[in-house]
């Protein structure tokens, strides 16, 4: 009996939901709608990506060598060195996961932050308005955040120096350009480029689906918005 009784209160709670258009809300409960789900979706690419194999196993985010240097890669494999071309993609992507972490505060403030035309531009906008919001808010900071954290890693594996090494030579040459020859720089580029996909993608599913949002203010707006 219980059963039934909750399935038909999450009918209710539906019908409800999609009943609403954007208009008839307040602008409290759109920011506030908002604000659930954007900070739902940001958690959820954070806690994906800040686990062991979040950045190395996942094939839409996973860090490769600099496009320069693919083709060394081929050739250290081809030559017996693919025990050290391993090493080096397995350490890129490690230092992206001990990183990312890092971006949950910054991102939950963003949020905090955001002022009701900001709320109203995000609802209005694109499937990824939010994330495009977050990239303006806090790109900068958690560049400086990932850094120092990416450079620790980076440290502690031999191949990384004599990559830098090889690299700034090609960088002469013009194989490969200036920013990926310098390889902390480039795996915190890449670790922000994944955590953004991830947010994105979070995002998208949400306006898709809102019944799939954590909140119930979240779900009020985002269904309104599918009217």
């Amino acid at each position: 009996m219980r059963v039934i009784v909750g399935f038909v209160a999450c009918l209710v709670m539906c019908a409800q939901v999609w009943a609403l258009s954007l208009s008839d809300l307040t602008d409290k409960d759109a920011g506030g709608g908002l604000k659930e789900a954007l900070t739902q979706g940001a958690a959820k690419a954070v806690d994906m990506l800040g686990r062991q194999d979040g950045f190395l196993k996942n094939k839409a985010v996973k860090i490769p060598l600099p496009d320069g240097l693919q083709q060394a890669e081929k050739l250290m494999r081809t030559f017996g060195m693919k025990k050290q071309a391993d090493e080096l993609i397995t350490a890129m992507n490690r230092a992206a996961e001990a990183a990312v972490p890092e971006a949950k505060q910054l991102l939950v403030g963003a949020v905090k932050d955001m002022s009701v035309d900001d709320a109203k531009k995000i609802l209005t906008g694109g499937e990824t308005s939010g994330t495009e919001y977050f990239k303006g808010k806090t790109s900068a900071q958690l560049k400086e955040r990932f850094l120092p954290i990416v450079q620790q890693a980076m440290d502690k594996v031999g191949l990384a120096k004599s990559y830098e090494k090889f690299a700034s030579k090609g960088a002469k040459y013009g194989v490969i350009s200036k920013e990926d020859a310098d390889l902390d720089n480039y795996v915190t580029e890449k670790t922000l480029d994944g955590l953004f996909k991830m947010v994105a993608e979070e995002e998208k599913a949400i306006r898709k689906n809102p019944v799939g949002a954590a909140g119930s203010l979240a779900k009020k707006v985002f269904g309104a918005l599918g009217r």
